[in-house]
């Protein structure tokens, strides 16, 4: 799940005594403070000083836990709080980099004139020679309109430009795809569907990314009966699966099937309805599911998913629940029931804290924090991408999802991000999918 949290780094000093940094990540703590990496920057007879990574929800909660270790005093000092992640996105964080050098004349006149002319030629009597002799089959086009960008809502397309460079990132140092930012400045389904059919010979896959729901149903749906290149918009497919793995290694724990629970879906807004969909298609037969929007639940019986009157209902009927509404401490710990599965993850904060919902009965429980689209996105269209894929499908999804389940270690809830295994095992479970498909 996207999220919009606030991130510094704190600079603090503390005396050469054990006890101390306890005393200051304990301070952190209590005021909800989320402790990203420690870096010791100065060991000295007398003093430590460490750089903090902090996770907070806004500059107000900062300064309050900035002035909860100040209060500390007994030699605790804080000296500065950088922000090092503007500091990142100097200049951007991509480029368009050749794959060839060119030291000679010679050079020159292979990747481009008159040496190019006979490959455009050879393009031009057979298309699909664009495949092996352009970058196109490995290029991805990353489409937005800025509608629905993390946590921070309709901001426009240029305000988005830093999410899809982080994009373009993830796919190139994962996978090795050249992602390219598309940024809109029109949220038309008519106008973004023309549009990307216009530009999209260019590209081997198109990822919709960050755009609004209700509009991101119908350009994703057309876009996929109008193109012969995958088409996957993130926030609802690549969520999804990575939701369904998480599930899936949660009932795990549980000793439970999914298939055979029943599934509570609280919150249907673009990833509350891909994630009933994904779990439908994975073969779950009670899936459940509420939203005070009425179009939200029409499309959820249109789904083929059932309404709920009421989270109430979900909270008393259901053994799996999933909560992707936004709305921070939603659940209250007298709706929990003994031993269901609580998977809030709504960030930055969760409808129910997963140390809450255990102690209130639950028999798993987990937020957002980890269930990030990473998981999925880099593997699938590499995937997809290798083995020539048409369209993205459920069954490679559910492919993905359960290639992050295989990923992931005892007693984790999903795969570490940086793990590259996870990518590649993703990948592969694409791949032979696709392949599976096309022999039929």
């Amino acid at each position: 799940m996207a999220q919009g949290q606030f991130l510094r780094n704190i600079i603090i000093e503390t005396p050469s005594k054990p006890g101390n940094l306890g005393k200051v990540t304990m301070a952190i703590g209590q005021l909800n403070g989320d402790i990203g990496d420690i870096q010791t920057i100065k060991v000295g007879t007398v003093s430590t000083i460490r750089e903090i990574a902090l996770l907070c929800n806004d500059k107000e909660h900062l300064n309050e836990i900035v002035a909860a270790v100040e209060d500390l005093k007994n030699g605790i000092r804080v000296h500065a709080v950088t922000d090092d992640v503007l500091q990142a996105h100097e200049g951007g964080k991509i480029h368009m980099k050749a794959s060839h050098p060119i030291r000679s004349l010679a050079d020159l006149r292979r990747v481009y004139t008159p040496g190019v002319a006979s490959v455009c030629k050879t393009i031009q009597e057979d298309p699909e020679q664009a495949n092996y002799f352009t970058g196109i089959s490995n290029t991805v086009a990353i489409v937005t309109d800025g509608t629905a960008i993390l946590g921070l809502g309709n901001i426009g397309p240029v305000a988005g430009m830093p999410v899809m460079e982080g994009k373009a990132v993830l796919f190139d140092r994962f996978v090795g795809i050249s992602g390219i930012p598309i940024l809109l400045d029109t949220s038309n389904p008519d106008e973004v569907v023309e549009t990307i059919k216009h530009i999209h010979q260019g590209f081997g896959a198109i990822l919709l990314e960050d755009i609004g729901a209700p509009h991101c149903f119908e350009i994703e749906e057309r876009l996929k009966k109008e193109l012969s290149i995958p088409v996957m918009h993130d926030d609802q497919h690549g969520t999804a699966v990575v939701a369904l793995a998480a599930a899936l290694t949660a009932c795990k724990h549980v000793g439970v099937e999914l298939a055979e629970s029943k599934v509570g879906q609280i919150g249907l807004g673009a990833a509350g309805l891909a994630i009933s969909r994904m779990f439908m298609a994975y073969g779950v037969k009670e899936m459940k599911g509420t939203d005070l929007n009425p179009k939200a639940t029409a499309m959820m019986e249109e789904f083929g998913g059932t309404v709920a009157e009421s989270m109430e209902e979900i909270m008393a009927t259901c053994d799996l629940i999933i909560a992707t509404t936004g709305v921070a401490n939603l659940i209250k710990p007298e709706m929990v029931r003994k031993g269901q599965i609580i998977l809030a993850l709504s960030n930055p904060n969760a409808e129910i804290m997963p140390d809450v919902a255990l102690e209130a009965g639950a028999a798993y429980a987990a937020d957002g924090r980890l269930v990030n689209n990473v998981l999925g996105f880099p593997g699938i269209f590499r995937g997809a991408l290798n083995a020539n894929a048409k369209e993205i499908t459920y069954p490679m999804l559910i492919a993905a999802a359960l290639a992050i389940v295989e990923s992931t270690k005892r007693d984790d809830l999903v795969p570490h991000p940086l793990d590259p295994n996870v990518h590649v095992n993703v990948a592969l479970a694409v791949e032979r999918v696709v392949y599976e498909e096309q022999v039929k």
